[in-house]
């Protein structure tokens, strides 16, 4: 009896990946998936190859960097970094990422940037929550923001996966996951992917500098 319980289960779990394959081919979530890491490939590429030739040959970052953190306080600049993070994403993280790799305990301010950008998302997605209860500034952003809106309604959480590891503005996904009341678990467990998005940059950035 448990041997069949458990084909059926096996065979039922099967079946709801192929339906969730099926919605999500006809959707367009593989499209877009696809066009986002094309679109993100060569600006990804370009700007690490950008810091590797700038340094070799015009500037050299590990004094410029080292003279911008005894410039300005590190919590000066990690406070930029939140507030761009929370606030549709204005500032590029990648910036960061290499200021950390000149600070003096890179692996630290690079898991502290990290954990500003997740929280910056939340601080999105309350935003988000906050904009219902405008009727106005919710008209505004909603046409600001109805492809993200539109996307997040019909792929839910991979959207927000996506948002988390691919360079597409993680705080318009939070946010538009905010203003369609998305559950809340899932979203603090699907934001966690920014962790994974920040450690792999580093490697790569921290590599050429």
């Amino acid at each position: 009896m448990q041997y069949i319980f458990n084909m059926k289960k096996k065979r039922s779990s099967g079946e709801n990946l192929k339906r969730l394959h099926k919605y999500y081919n006809y959707t367009g979530f593989y499209s877009f998936v696809g066009m986002s890491l094309k679109k993100a490939f060569l600006p990804i590429v370009f700007f690490i190859l950008a810091i590797f030739l700038l340094d070799r040959f015009v500037i050299d970052f590990s004094d410029f960097f080292t003279d911008v953190t005894h410039t300005y306080a590190p919590i000066s600049i990690l406070l930029v970094f939140f507030a761009s993070e929370a606030v549709l994403g204005l500032i590029p993280p990648e910036i960061f990422i290499a200021w950390s790799n000149k600070t003096s305990a890179p692996v630290l301010y690079l898991s502290i940037l990290a954990t500003l950008s997740y929280l910056g998302g939340i601080v999105s997605y309350f935003i988000g929550k906050w904009i219902l209860n405008i009727p106005a500034v919710f008209n505004y952003m909603e046409g600001k923001m109805k492809k993200h809106l539109n996307n997040i309604r019909r792929w839910g959480g991979f959207l927000i996966i996506v948002g988390a590891l691919l360079p597409i503005p993680f705080s318009m996904t939070s946010m538009a996951a905010g203003t369609i009341n998305y559950k809340f678990s899932n979203y603090l467990l699907f934001g966690l992917l920014r962790f994974a998005r920040f450690a792999i940059y580093g490697v790569a950035i921290f590599s050429v500098m």
